[in-house]
């Protein structure tokens, strides 16, 4: 009986959608984080009745046909990169984006990474580093004299030396865009990585066409709103149900008939 093996299909694709939206809630304060949505498919189906060819020589042609369909299929598991609101921290090194971009950061292995987590600090060096410890780039080095920093929205980074009266400029913060932000690859630690699906990243400095601007003593937060999170799961729940009943009703009309043939 096909029902049975179609409403697993259904129940399969219920569970995936249970763990993205839980994943969401997970991260619901995580900063920079930005939701996933599962998206289905149909599978493929099976022609019982061929539409718009005659069913036999000297007839007329079939309006209509009979496919059934198969079930469903998890197709993708978007990540919607709209922006979350601003938290103010008031601490100088914490950055947030308002646009579009991405703080570029190289790992350890010496690969390129892509964030929208601008939690960053001072290494021993007092080189500009994620929480994890990652060198943003460009790189920035704050002196050891250094008593006050200010970072501009178009990323320029300053800091008054000692007792100065002026400050004195010691980088320029970079912001990188891609053609297709939902192609990145999610690493976990707020990291992405570019791919052949997102594009290469195109490199400009904050406030540029395009790109947006940088907010000194923000952080952006999850972008999960709580209430969509608790109607898509609800949602979910209904869906998982409605398959398991389907496959409880295919289950009682494959007992009748066997009954029936003994």
């Amino acid at each position: 009986m096909r029902a049975l093996a179609i409403a697993a299909t259904g129940m399969d694709a219920q569970q995936t959608n249970l763990e993205v939206i839980a994943n969401n809630i997970a991260n619901i304060n995580t900063t920079g984080y930005k939701r996933s949505r599962a998206e289905f498919t149909d599978l493929l189906y099976q022609t019982e009745r061929a539409g718009g060819v005659a069913n036999r020589a000297n007839q007329a042609v079939v309006p209509e046909g009979a496919n059934i369909g198969l079930g469903v299929q998890t197709s993708a598991v978007r990540k919607l990169h709209m922006q979350g609101e601003l938290t103010q921290t008031s601490n100088d090194l914490d950055l947030a984006i308002v646009g579009r971009g991405w703080f570029t950061v190289e790992a350890p292995d010496g690969n390129t990474l892509y964030s929208r987590a601008g939690a960053f600090n001072k290494d021993a060096d007092g080189n500009l580093v994620t929480i994890d410890g990652y060198t943003v780039l460009p790189q920035i080095t704050i002196p050891q004299d250094t008593t006050e920093i200010q970072i501009g929205e178009d990323g320029t980074v300053q800091v008054r030396l000692g007792n100065d009266e002026n400050f004195t400029e010691v980088g320029q913060l970079q912001l990188a865009n891609f053609a297709n932000e939902a192609g990145l690859k999610p690493l976990g630690d707020n990291l992405f990585m570019q791919t052949e699906a997102s594009g290469e990243a195109v490199i400009s400095n904050p406030r540029e066409v395009g790109f947006g601007y940088v907010k000194q003593g923000y952080l952006e937060s999850s972008n999960v709103d709580p209430v969509k999170e608790i109607t898509d799961l609800i949602s979910a729940q209904r869906a998982y149900e409605m398959n398991s009943k389907v496959i409880t009703t295919a289950d009682e009309m494959a007992s009748i008939v066997s009954k029936n043939l003994k």
